[in-house]
């Protein structure tokens, strides 16, 4: 973290280049304090780069993962995407590719493949629907009962909309690594200390987390949730980089982190230094070849279309 002058020094000179590239920035809540302070939209992965299509912005400089800014790509292909730290990743949509995809819809043929918005472009183009963790419930639901459906690539997303759809699915055998190491001992241990919060679960979290919720929803949600409730204190089981956002919008309440366990290395990673340079060189880009843009648009238009 740089000291109080650098800071300033940086911050203005992104702003500055930021107005001369026509640029407009992107943060995750999970990334770094000091990165959705510069960010002109921080939320969600897929509604950033829905709200930056709409913008007369040339530049998106997207400070998340790699899926992420390839979102921001495939609806925006006449945009220049960049990517401030090019090894950003996500393990989850590392968990599935196009080629086993399309290996497991051969031994199920028919079924109808759902997936998280956290995956690849190439494999968005071989699904027939996204979802996200606010919206997945209600795309499994609008499809029809009489095909099945196989959901990738998180299991622990998967086993919640199963259980609140009602609906049998094939569940691909992926997860956040994050969330998925959060364990229902580590929340009740918080829950020992805090006895009067409530606890606030993503949905990548295991069942017996999830069980343990007062309320699950996405990261978005979590936020909405307790601006909307009078409790003044909240348990927070999801990576750590939201804090910054509930410390910020609640300052008269208290959130605690389940767990010190729950920091995307991935996510850290974005820095103001690396933003600068992206807006200084205009890379890394982060395109989407033709075919495969045509094909992941059309499985994320499906979903906006439910």
């Amino acid at each position: 973290m740089p000291d109080a002058a650098d800071l300033k020094q940086l911050t203005d000179e992104i702003t500055r280049l930021k107005q001369q590239r026509n640029a407009i920035i992107l943060s995750h809540v999970y990334q770094p304090p000091e990165i959705q302070e510069i960010a002109d939209l921080v939320g969600d992965s897929l509604e950033l780069s829905r709200r930056a299509a709409a913008t007369e912005a040339s530049v998106i400089v997207f400070c998340g993962v790699h899926f992420m800014a390839e979102s921001a790509a495939i609806l925006s292909p006449q945009k220049t995407v960049l990517l401030p730290e090019v090894q950003a990743g996500c393990p989850m949509a590392d968990t599935i590719t196009a080629e086993a995809l399309r290996a497991k819809k051969a031994e199920l043929p028919g079924a109808q493949v759902v997936c998280y918005v956290n995956t690849s472009a190439e494999v968005k183009a071989e699904c027939d629907i996204a979802c996200t963790s606010a919206n997945a419930v209600q795309v499994v639901a609008s499809l029809p009962a009489d095909r099945p459906v196989l959901f990738v690539p998180d299991k622990n997303l998967g086993r919640y909309v199963a259980k609140q759809s009602g609906r049998k699915m094939h569940i691909w055998d992926g997860c956040c690594h994050i969330h998925d190491r959060l364990t229902a001992g580590d929340v009740l241990k918080v829950k020992s200390l805090h006895p009067q919060a409530l606890v606030l679960v993503h949905p990548e979290c295991r069942p017996e987390v999830v069980e343990l919720a007062d309320h699950v929803a996405s990261t978005t949600g979590m936020l909405r949730f307790a601006g909307e409730k009078p409790a003044g204190e909240y348990i927070v089981c999801t990576e750590k980089g939201i804090l910054h956002q509930f410390n910020k919008q609640y300052p008269g309440k208290k959130f605690y982190p389940a767990s010190d366990k729950l920091v995307c290395r991935d996510m850290q990673s974005t820095t103001l230094e690396k933003v600068l340079k992206a807006l200084q060189t205009l890379e890394p880009q982060v395109t989407v070849a033709g075919e495969i843009r045509e094909r992941a648009l059309q499985c994320l238009e499906r979903m906006l279309a439910v």
